[in-house]
């Protein structure tokens, strides 16, 4: 018991680390795809249906095409770009619809800073978790790539740590705009801008097929950036392009996670 004239004391909990912090929401939603699975599990099967049917089937009628003057046969050309694409796709839709439903319906991030956590810690935690999802499905899908000989090289271990950093990209950037859309009609737009990058970012035939004009805008979008890296790793076709991707992703990612703290910030602090 205190008396009326004792000092009142200011109790602070402990203040987390970042990783600690980011690790509770990844720890969150792994508990939430414990119990739903089956939607996890779907986000490996849809590349691996577009290579068997485009980059095997199509394959038969296609001889290949060159990377960095090694010939390569068609199924093998392809499915590092599924590879790729499939980060892509896996990143956005964790770090957009799953991410609007949180903050606009559920509510989930006002109480999280309830709590001893930051807007940081919230796009830590929601970029750590499609990270993680995008892993398990890229280690996967490699893994299918490995069963056809589709890999040539040792460097295409490295793809798995090369689809991280695409889905790094495209999480944060994805996520920041979410912070922008008001309503599910919206998400027309991101649906509408993802259907080009995926069919001419490389991904199913080479960029000289385009005029060169449409080059220069092709090799300046992201996917194209990671599409080429994982071919790259995955025929031992490795040059400075690939050193130019890596980069390029880096700061995509960076700018994306400054932004969407920014703008988390303003939304759930103001």
């Amino acid at each position: 018991m205190s008396s009326v004239g004792a000092p009142l004391v200011k109790v602070e909990g402990r203040r987390l680390s970042a990783l600690e912090g980011a690790g509770t929401l990844i720890q969150r939603n792994y508990l939430v795809y414990r119990r739903d699975w089956v939607v996890f599990v779907t986000g490996f099967l849809e590349p691996v249906f577009y290579l068997l049917s485009i980059g095997i089937g199509v394959g038969t009628l296609i001889p290949g095409f060159e990377v960095n003057g090694q010939h390569v046969p068609y199924a093998d050309y392809v499915a590092p770009g599924m590879l790729a694409a499939s980060a892509m796709n896996g990143a956005i839709f964790d770090a957009t619809f799953n991410v609007f439903f949180r903050l606009k319906y559920a509510k989930l991030y006002d109480q999280i800073l309830a709590t001893p956590r930051t807007v940081g810690d919230v796009a830590r935690g929601e970029i750590g978790w499609a990270l993680i999802r995008g892993g398990i499905y890229s280690t996967a899908f490699l893994a299918v790539m490995a069963v056809f000989g589709m890999v040539h090289s040792w460097w295409g271990l490295l793809t798995v740590p090369a689809t991280l950093l695409i889905g790094y990209a495209f999480a944060s950037v994805a996520m920041s705009l979410t912070t922008w859309i008001r309503s599910w009609q919206d998400f027309e737009y991101i649906t509408l801008a993802l259907m080009p990058l995926f069919l001419f970012s490389a991904t199913f035939f080479p960029i000289t097929r385009y005029p060169q004009w449409l080059q220069w805008v092709v090799e300046a979008t992201p996917l194209y950036r990671g599409v080429v890296l994982c071919r790259e790793l995955a025929t031992g076709a490795i040059g400075w392009g690939s050193l130019v991707s890596v980069v390029y992703l880096v700061a995509m990612g960076a700018l994306g996670t400054v932004l969407v703290r920014r703008r988390l910030s303003r939304l759930l602090l103001t």
